[in-house]
């Protein structure tokens, strides 16, 4: 019998499973801080469970988005702050869902990488479980994959999944008119949109991530990693109050592209760019790539991450709902005869 053994583990071929295993115990406390309503079991299982009756649905709809941060996570790389992408995660998901009218429910993460680092995947996936927590979603589950040779040193990919669900004829848009008000919610910035650009707007500007950011304080790396807004809890506050006929999440496209999403064929959106002040960080953008008004547009969300298109007569209403949520609200404009976008004033 042969006592000694040579042979090739999975450790040698890059892969470490007991790593694996220590980032599932030091991420199950982030995850349990956002169980809710009907949640079933922790990390762990080969799948994640969620009981809609015990989350208060009677004749649920289910409603699902999927999405990533983009070159963003280039950034987070680069400088080694990764605390809030996973923020950024969440809310380019659970966002979308709101604007269908769903409660997100459930989140799952994917997390891919070369190396698997401890230390840094548990800062990244704490940061999904924040912004879980802030939008009522759970954590439920999710995979961490250690690929070596498909990632670069350092480099990792994040994808995320959300469910939600709304009870049957509550789906959004609906009954969105002519006359109805367009109430913009204020951004945070750039958002996990347009960053292919960001980043070569920067390499054009010669600054480095470290550099002081020449649009606000700190440096130019931690401003432009400022995280997506979650606007779940107010949108749905606004939504269950009565008057709101749709949702817009300002995404790639920008204000060009994603309002005419939510009206029908035969009316636009018209939105007086003069009715907010373009934060500086867009300002910063259009100045250093010489961009035209259109382009900047259709390429950034230029301060406004949501829009709801809301009944006239309850405009005044909402509004002070959102302000009370917290939010920087602007009447954008109205939803007029039309196609498309109808813009009026300006921004640049």
């Amino acid at each position: 019998m042969t006592t000694g053994h040579n042979g090739l583990t999975y450790a040698d071929a890059g892969v470490d499973i007991d790593a694996g295993n220590r980032l599932v115990d030091r991420i199950k406390p982030a995850a349990k801080r956002t169980n809710r309503a009907g949640t079933m079991g922790g990390l762990g299982g080969f799948g994640a469970l969620f009981d809609l009756k015990a989350a208060g649905y009677k004749d649920p709809i289910l409603v699902a988005a999927t999405d990533g941060v983009g070159t963003k996570l280039r950034i987070a790389i680069d400088t080694g702050n990764v605390d809030t992408i996973g923020i950024d995660l969440v809310a380019m998901c659970v966002n979308d869902l709101v604007c269908q009218g769903a409660e997100p429910l459930l989140f799952l993460d994917y997390f891919a990488t070369g190396k698997l680092d401890v230390e840094e995947a548990t800062r990244i996936i704490t940061g999904i479980a924040a912004g879980c927590e802030a939008s009522g979603c759970a954590l439920i589950g999710g995979e961490t994959a250690e690929m070596p040779g498909m990632y670069h040193k350092g480099d990792f990919d994040l994808a995320g999944f959300a469910v939600g669900a709304m009870e049957r004829g509550a789906e959004l848009p609906a009954g969105v008119q002519e006359g109805d008000v367009l109430l913009g919610l204020a951004s945070n910035g750039v958002h996990s949109n347009g960053y292919s650009f960001v980043r070569k707007v920067v390499e054009l500007s010669g600054l480095a991530w470290d550099a002081p950011s020449p649009f606000s304080e700190g440096t130019l790396g931690a401003a432009l990693l400022a995280p997506t807004r979650l606007y779940v809890k107010q949108a749905l506050a606004a939504v269950r109050a009565g008057g709101v006929h749709a949702l817009a999440h300002i995404t790639g496209g920008g204000l060009t592209e994603n309002p005419p999403r939510v009206v029908p064929e035969e009316l636009a959106c018209e939105i007086n760019l003069s009715s907010w002040d373009l934060p500086p960080v867009f300002r910063w953008l259009a100045k250093t790539a010489n961009m035209s008004e259109p382009e900047l547009l259709k390429t950034f969300n230029c301060g406004i991450g949501m829009i709801a298109f809301v009944d006239q007569s309850r405009a005044a209403e909402l509004s002070a709902l959102f302000r009370d949520q917290g939010e920087t609200v602007v009447e954008l404009g109205r939803v007029v005869r039309g196609e498309g976008v109808i813009y009026k004033g300006a921004l640049l």
